[in-house]
């Protein structure tokens, strides 16, 4: 394949294998890499020292026109064109003369929105990663006629020795040269890395056409009813998307275009820390040839212990769709009619089901809040307030005022619903009250489902002017109102005045934009 191998940019190539079969690139990850096959036929691999992403060494090229759009930041640090074909350089050289995986796929199921992205590695099982994680060309006809929109040079085995002088954090590097559509990682083998830099590019080039790029999870009913599920970590996004009832569009990227809903993806990235298969059989079911598990911990037949973190909290598995069984083969979805914001509320102020003007959806998208329990982390004692603007803050290369006002127009055009799901504490704050039950928490999901909240009487949640349904079918009636679960009301009335505050002085950042909307009116109020 001399055209590809031309098209490059190295100096000299070893062998070029371009889109191989899994069970090659298994073998391959096995004779040469190292890799382990499990117990239950999933690939198991080591990222060495890093198990997560590097967020402190991502950088954009801060060049025209681009940087007119890149909302500058910790989140997008800005590096010069210089320092980039340094460091492009310094990728290369180590790609040169070496044998090379050559991975071609698709990001989008909709053909109107998809990118095509080239990715160049060294390494088997990224390759195997990148056919889990993206969509794989079916066809002959498809990989001759391949145009990357995009390109990923992944050297992970080289570092940037120079740092210090290019004015960066470490040796690490991942840099986006947005007009030259082209990556470059160095010194970290994380794989998400790859995935989440697609996603930020999505992230960039999506909402610049009027389509909307989103992090959440996506479900489809027997009827054709689409739902969107947003929520950070920990606030049962992938658990409460994944129902016997409803097929599956994805778990973690999706984009809304005039055609509807649509899949980043072609596969899952999940968490396996304590996974346990009576509690989630899905994902369980998943782990098998195919799937990719990394940095877990497994005896010499290839038993995982997925109670056992000390390489890492954050054990993962990656695995294509067609894994889970109830899922929908062309990734895709009509226009939504229910939008689910769920946070795990550890202050035990917010009901377990709410209702969101279109107003009120924009703020609360904006706010992307959830809490941080005492003992997750070192120093904390109680309750912490987490915001990440469009739920997925890290990953957003414009101003979040800009999805927040792409996803209100779309919600006055299809006259979607929107709710907030408190999945975390009632009765009080963590360590006082208890968590919401999952049977709860369901029926207030179904209730969105079947539209059945819908007709319920509504009463308004003072300081946050939330709309809560006095009865629910399903709902334990006396946790709707969640102050009626506090013993000490004027306890319940002191913490709801702090986690209001504590959203007003988040949203101070939005004051000074210019913008269509003006957010804060439909926020707390004191």
């Amino acid at each position: 394949m001399p055209d590809i191998e031309n098209s490059l940019g190295l100096e000299n190539v070893g062998k070029v294998y371009r889109n191989l079969d899994v069970d090659t690139l298994i073998k391959h990850a096995v004779d040469n890499e190292g890799a382990k096959v499990s117990s239950t036929g999933a690939l198991m691999i080591d990222t060495g020292i890093f198990t997560g992403r590097s967020p402190k060494d991502k950088f954009f090229v801060n060049q025209d026109p681009s940087n007119k759009y890149i909302s500058w930041g910790d989140i997008n640090q800005a590096v010069t064109k210089d320092v980039y074909e340094d460091l492009l350089t310094n990728s290369k050289k180590q790609l040169s003369n070496k044998d090379l995986y050559i991975t071609d796929v698709y990001c989008g199921a909709s053909l109107d929105s998809r990118k095509s992205v080239r990715f160049i590695t060294e390494v088997a099982w990224q390759a195997h990663f990148i056919q889990n994680m993206f969509i794989v060309p079916q066809t002959k006809e498809e990989l001759d006629n391949f145009k990357p929109d995009f390109t990923i040079y992944n050297s992970c085995k080289t570092i940037d020795k120079s740092y210090v002088s290019h004015n960066l954090h470490s040796e690490v590097y991942v840099v986006f040269n947005v007009e030259e559509n082209c990556a470059i990682i160095g010194g970290t083998w994380y794989a998400g890395e790859m995935k989440k830099g697609v996603f930020s590019m999505m992230n960039y080039w999506l909402p610049l056409e009027g389509k909307l790029s989103m992090h959440c999870s996506a479900n489809i009913g027997k009827d054709g009813d689409t739902a969107l599920f947003f929520g950070l970590s920990g606030t049962g996004k992938t658990t409460l998307s994944t129902d016997p009832n409803r097929a599956l569009i994805g778990d973690d990227e999706h984009g809304w275009d005039d055609n509807g809903i649509f899949n980043f993806e072609g596969g899952c990235y999940a968490k396996v820390i304590n996974l346990d298969e009576s509690s989630e059989p899905e994902i369980f079911g998943a782990i098998k040839k195919g799937a990719i598990l990394e940095n877990v911990i497994y005896d010499e037949n290839g038993v995982v212990d997925y109670t056992d973190g000390s390489k890492t909290e954050n054990t993962r598995v990656s695995y294509p769709l067609e894994h889970i069984e109830n899922h929908t083969p062309d990734m895709k979805g009509g226009h939504p009619q229910n939008i689910i914001f769920l946070c795990a509320d550890a202050f035990g102020v917010l009901p377990p089901v709410s209702k969101l003007t279109r107003d009120q959806a924009m703020y609360y998208f904006l706010s992307g809040y959830t809490a941080k329990v005492a003992g997750t982390e070192r120093g904390i004692t109680e309750p912490v307030a987490t915001f990440s603007s469009c739920f997925g803050e890290a990953f957003l290369p414009l101003n979040p005022t800009v999805y927040a006002e792409l996803l209100g127009k779309k919600i006055d055009k299809h006259n979607v619903n929107v709710f907030l799901v408190n999945t975390g504490w009632t009765g009080g704050p963590y360590g006082i009250g208890s968590r919401m039950s999952i049977k709860n928490t369901r029926a207030c999901i179904n209730g969105i489902l079947d539209g059945s909240i819908n007709s319920s009487e509504f009463e308004m949640l003072p300081y946050f002017n939330l709309l809560i349904p006095k009865t629910l079918s399903g709902v334990d009636t006396e946790v709707l109102n969640p102050r009626n679960t506090w013993e000490d009301k004027e306890a319940y009335d002191e913490t709801a005045k702090k986690l209001a505050g504590m959203y007003i002085e988040n949203f101070k950042k939005y004051l000074t934009l210019e913008s269509e909307f003006d957010f804060t009116t439909a926020g707390p109020q004191l």
